[in-house]
């Protein structure tokens, strides 16, 4: 190979990245606005997702507590579990329940 084609390598290989890093740098600033906008729109999409699912969480809550007030004077009876409503199970308080199994007993 000629010196003279070697030379041209070692200015032309470092302009052209030069000149990718900069026509990069231009097209990110150039559409930098638009991806932040729909960033944007797309955030406050979610949270008013999330704020339509506060606000119906609330009015349930709301809904069960007047429908409980209205119901609890006239009914003597403990009241019976709903349907829609969730269950919460609690386990029973033992003191110690490697009692009841003889391969969890400590020695």
């Amino acid at each position: 190979m000629s010196s003279s084609f070697l030379a041209l390598i070692w200015w032309v290989v470092p302009a052209l990245g030069l000149a990718g890093a900069l026509l990069y740098v231009l097209w990110v600033t150039k559409f930098q606005g638009k991806f932040q906008q729909e960033t944007q729109r797309s955030v406050g999409q979610f949270q008013r997702f999330q704020d339509s699912l506060r606000d119906s969480q609330a009015r349930d809550v709301a809904a069960e507590s007047s429908q409980s007030q209205i119901n609890q004077p006239n009914s003597t009876q403990p009241e019976a579990p709903t349907q829609n409503r969730t269950q919460l199970i609690k386990p029973d308080p033992a003191s110690d329940s490697y009692d009841d199994n003889p391969f969890l007993k400590k020695p």
